[in-house]
C-alpha cells in the first residue's frame, strides 16, 4: 500500500504521515477489510454450526444453531419443522451479515 500512485502523490504534496495514513490509506483500505470480516464471521458461524452438526463441536448442554438442527433432524420426516428454525436463523444471519456488510461498502 505503501507504494501506490496516491500515497506517493501524497507524499510528493509533503503531508505528515498520519494524514497520509487517516485520509489516504485507511479509506482505500476499509472496504476490503469489511468485507473481509463479514466473509470471516459468517465463515466462523457455519463452521461451528456444522461442527456442532457432526457432533464435534458445541457439547449437548450448551445450546447451539447446529446441535439444535442435529436433534430435531429425524422429526422433519414426520412433517415436524422444528429442524428448519435453527436453520433458517443461520441462514438468515448469513445474508443478513452479508447485506449489512455490501450496505456499509455502498
Amino acid at each position: 500500500i505503501n507504494v501506490m500512485d496516491f500515497v506517493e502523490a501524497a507524499k510528493l504534496r509533503g503531508e505528515g504521515s498520519m494524514w497520509i495514513i487517516f485520509r489516504e490509506i485507511l479509506p482505500n483500505a476499509l472496504s476490503p477489510l469489511v468485507s473481509e470480516l463479514g466473509l470471516r464471521f459468517i465463515y466462523a458461524v457455519l463452521f461451528l454450526s456444522t461442527l456442532s452438526f457432526l457432533g464435534l463441536g458445541v457439547q449437548p448442554p450448551s445450546a447451539d444453531w447446529g446441535g439444535m438442527v442435529k436433534e430435531n433432524k429425524d422429526g422433519i420426516v414426520f412433517g415436524i419443522a422444528a429442524a428448519l428454525i435453527p436453520a433458517a436463523a443461520i441462514a438468515m444471519l448469513a445474508i443478513s451479515v452479508n447485506l449489512v456488510a455490501d450496505w456499509v461498502l455502498n
